[in-house]
């Protein structure tokens, strides 16, 4: 899908196609989260992980270039009961905010090589002095699996793209290999994925 109005059309649907359970990932970095800061989620679609934050008591943002998931999105926040902003548009046209959020979810969001040059920087620019970021993504090993992901390789993340994306920041964890998804019809079964966590 390569297209807002494709993502737009995939969201139409009354099920969320990721499920609205936050990444198991970004979960499991709760600890590192602190009530009150600024959190952003980037490529955030119908809002799960934006939501999550939020309810985790951070100043949460997701962006994303659907409307219509970013719709369902705040409708979710809603039926949470938290505050959730969201902003459409596109992560290589965007002006991302400089030393905004004091953490960025950055999780399954792929990007063709040029695009996602341009977004990791806006990310870097966006991230505040001793911020996190947080990333999951598909490696090249996932070709074959059912499991989610994209088709194009040259959309797939490695552990060398994070380290010379994100150049600069500190590697607190940095983990390629297989793991378990279940993550609404998209993401379902054993899965290759890239997993950082970077501080500025």
């Amino acid at each position: 899908m390569s297209s807002s109005l494709a993502w737009d059309e995939r969201y139409a649907g009354g099920d969320f196609q990721f499920g609205e359970a936050p990444n198991l990932y970004l979960l499991s970095q709760a600890h590192r989260l602190r009530p009150g800061t600024r959190a952003l989620a980037v490529g955030d679609g119908e809002g799960r992980n934006g939501v999550w934050l939020a309810e985790q008591g951070l100043d949460a943002t997701s962006v994303d270039w659907s409307e219509v998931g970013l719709a369902k999105a705040r409708a979710l926040a809603g039926h949470r009961g938290v505050a959730l902003q969201t902003v459409t548009a596109d992560l290589t046209r965007w002006e991302w905010p400089v030393a905004r959020f004091d953490v960025i979810a950055w999780i399954f969001v792929h990007l063709p090589p040029e695009d996602r040059a341009i977004a990791c920087a806006g990310a870097l620019r966006a991230l505040a002095p001793g911020g996190l970021l947080l990333l999951e993504c598909f490696t090249p090993a996932q070709e074959g699996r059912r499991s989610g992901g994209p088709k194009d390789p040259a959309l797939l993340w490695t552990r060398a793209l994070v380290e010379r994306h994100f150049v600069g920041l500190e590697v607190l964890e940095l983990l390629e290999g297989t793991v378990m998804l279940d993550e609404g019809p998209r993401h379902q079964g054993a899965a290759e994925v890239v997993r950082a966590v970077l501080r500025k």
